[in-house]
């Protein structure tokens, strides 16, 4: 299987081993980018055998990833975060459907399980989770642009049906931090958002931020996608989600 697996990585030393084990398998090449870490990590990469290229550590993560996707030299490519695992499952699947010389699929969405205060969240929209990973070289980009965007795909996509398993959060305190972090590039967006417009789209803004968007997201998550049957973990993660709306809006106006 003519595949390799890109990462971008800063500061993951605790996470890096997990994924890389669950890859060296049947990667034919392994690809980091680091992004200037100060832990091990990039003695934990060369140790698997990747090939590692150091860099500055960027806002927009999605840059060093790109960068990684780019050096890849096999005919396909899987683009992994350090806190994501591929199962023997997945792999198995992957390998079946990138070797056959007859398919015209130029990509495959991948369903995930995120792990989140103890347990895989399954409702609440949180699952199956499609994220855009595999895909022939040269037929994916990401648009480099948002922390939540997925690739770009030249030509025909498929789906997976084995997921990809997600650790980001060892506990809730860590949730909180990435959490937090995700917030202020949000603030970003909105000042790009708002730059010379009038009064009167910033009072609609303001209206979908800090009542419309979190309350919508907060009822559709927990209610209409069944949060509810996830139990404490399906809670926080539907009320932190819906709350990043209005603390964002008041990041951007400096009151918090």
């Amino acid at each position: 299987m003519q595949l390799s697996v890109v990462l971008a990585t800063y500061n993951e030393e605790k996470n890096l081993p997990g994924c890389l084990d669950s890859v060296k398998a049947f990667a034919s090449e392994i690809i980091i980018v680091d992004g200037s870490s100060s832990d091990k990590t990039i003695g934990i990469a060369k140790k698997y055998g990747a090939k590692v290229v150091v860099v500055k550590n960027l806002p927009i993560f999605h840059i060093n990833k790109q960068k990684a996707i780019d050096l890849a030299t096999k005919d396909w490519v899987l683009q992994l975060d350090a806190d994501e695992r591929v199962s023997s499952d997945l792999a198995e699947e992957m390998k079946s459907k990138i070797q056959n010389p007859k398919s015209k699929i130029n990509g495959y969405w991948i369903p995930r399980k995120n792990w989140f205060l103890g347990k895989f969240l399954m409702k609440g929209g949180q699952y199956p989770d499609y994220t855009l990973r595999l895909y022939r070289k040269g037929k994916g980009r990401l648009p480099q642009k948002d922390v939540h965007e997925q690739a770009l795909v030249e030509g025909s996509v498929g789906y997976l049906k084995e997921p990809l398993l997600h650790y980001p959060y060892k506990n809730f305190a860590s949730y909180y931090l990435k959490w937090n972090r995700y917030n202020d590039l949000l603030v970003s967006q909105i000042k790009g958002n708002l730059k010379n417009k009038n009064s009167l789209v910033k009072i609609g803004y303001a209206a979908g931020y800090l009542i419309i968007k979190p309350l919508h997201w907060f009822l559709t998550t927990y209610f209409r996608h069944k949060g509810f049957l996830d139990l404490w973990p399906g809670f926080i993660f539907s009320f932190f989600s819906a709350l990043r709306f209005p603390v964002s809006y008041l990041k951007y106006l400096k009151i918090l």
